[in-house]
């Protein structure tokens, strides 16, 4: 435990804790080239694995991390930000989510990691994806002016929310398989599942031959466990009381502080948490429309800055930095599509290919599972379609690309392909 004697000190040292972990990220990630989307596209394009097994390696990583922190009592992820674990599995929003997602990031040219990753390198198209996420995301959670309803609560609530499954006590593989050994479940499939990824990564010799494939893996999932570890584990000590953590802190305000002043202004972003990046882009608005007050600073906003500043840095000690703008109007009418997308998919399945691909992963939540599949599948079949029109020009509709693509992922039987495969 890191044991502080106030509130403000405590919250400070959080947020300071997650900026310099996403500075360590973002600068890493630009230097590997470490890319979520890049690695769907290598694997359907040209058959290439390194980046997916990067992507991987950091998943086994983050799951390990987690499952020996959580089975040493360091790490409880009963309440998290967001509620990875929640008894409502809400699949038809990971489902729908994910899939819009990955389109999203398809047509925007990335994943809201590297997004921000981008920014930090001097790409201004991301500059605009960034600002188009961070309305839609805002507005997902947050009402229109003058109004009670949200764009979640216009598109989708009424019809996705009835779906919704009560898993009991948590919707994790743990609670699924292990009842009331959920912790003993929990650790023996955690450690199962991360040896058989980890060996399904390295089972490849390109990629125990590729340094930056490595490094990335390692540390994107290092980074998610640090966060983890951080936000979990920062209390403040109130003196004939006892220890706190910040939310505990926060529900108990009006009897431990002093006065109101300083007080965040939501207690929800204190709980434990670790990376994702589309709800923190609604976040950075909101902080921006509420005139940068303090109390709006969550984790969220920390890593986001962190992560444009890390791969900054790195920018320019690699002489890498380029300033780059839209090449036509209809690569911009491409971007905004996909941040139109990206918004809503983050939003609504509650994560991205880093918030839960990797993160939420790590905590075997079922809604992160059906995310992470979704988003690869999303992203997947919108590049077949994009390469089938491409190659078959007029003869392909994009009817004749989607079934075709849809066999090569097999997703249909072979007599649906309308367009002999390439």
């Amino acid at each position: 435990m890191m044991v502080f004697e106030n509130f403000f000190a405590a919250q400070s040292m959080l947020l300071w804790s997650a900026f310099l972990i996403a500075l360590l990220l973002g600068a890493v990630v630009n230097k590997t080239n470490f890319c979520t989307m890049g690695a769907v596209s290598d694997m359907v394009n040209i058959g290439d694995w390194g980046r997916m097994r990067a992507w991987l390696l950091a998943i086994a990583v983050a799951l390990l991390g987690v499952t020996l922190l959580e089975a040493g009592g360091v790490l409880t992820l009963s309440q998290t930000f967001p509620p990875y674990r929640g008894a409502q599995l809400n699949w038809i929003e990971h489902l729908i989510g994910g899939l819009i997602f990955g389109i999203g990031m398809t047509f925007a040219s990335g994943c809201g990691n590297k997004t921000l990753i981008r920014i930090g390198g001097g790409n201004l198209k991301s500059v605009m994806v960034l600002a188009v996420i961070a309305v839609i995301a805002y507005f997902m959670t947050n009402p229109f002016p003058g109004s009670d309803a949200t764009l979640y609560s216009t598109l989708f609530y009424g019809w996705t929310n009835p779906l919704g499954v009560n898993m009991g006590t948590g919707q994790d593989l743990g609670s699924l398989f292990g009842a009331e050994q959920a912790a003993t479940a929990r650790l023996v499939i955690g450690l199962l599942l991360a040896a058989l990824i980890a060996l399904f990564a390295f089972k490849a010799a390109d990629f125990r031959g590729s340094f930056d494939n490595i490094l990335a893996g390692v540390v994107v999932g290092l980074a998610v466990v640090a966060l983890w570890y951080v936000s979990a584990n920062v209390v403040v000590e109130v003196p004939d009381e006892g220890s706190y953590s910040l939310t505990q802190y926060y529900g108990e305000w009006e009897m431990l502080a002093e006065s109101e002043e300083g007080k965040p202004a939501a207690g929800a972003p204190l709980a434990a948490q670790s990376f994702t990046f589309i709800n923190p882009m609604g976040q950075t608005f909101g902080y921006a429309l509420g005139g940068f007050n303090v109390g709006l600073l969550t984790v969220g906003i920390m890593t986001l800055l962190g992560v444009i500043a890390g791969s900054f840095l790195w920018s320019i000690l690699s002489r890498g930095f380029r300033i780059e703008w839209f090449s036509s109007v209809g690569d911009f009418v491409a971007h905004f599509i996909g941040a139109i997308l990206m918004g809503l998919g983050g939003v609504l399945a509650m994560g991205c290919t880093i918030g839960q691909g990797i993160t939420g992963i790590s905590t075997l939540a079922i809604g992160s599972f059906i995310t992470f599949i979704s988003i690869v599948y999303g992203s997947a079949l919108t590049m077949k379609v994009q390469y089938y029109k491409m190659v078959y020009e007029e003869e392909a509709t994009f009817v004749k690309a989607l079934l075709s693509g849809m066999v090569d992922l097999h997703l249909l039987p072979s007599a649906f392909r309308r367009l002999d495969a390439i």
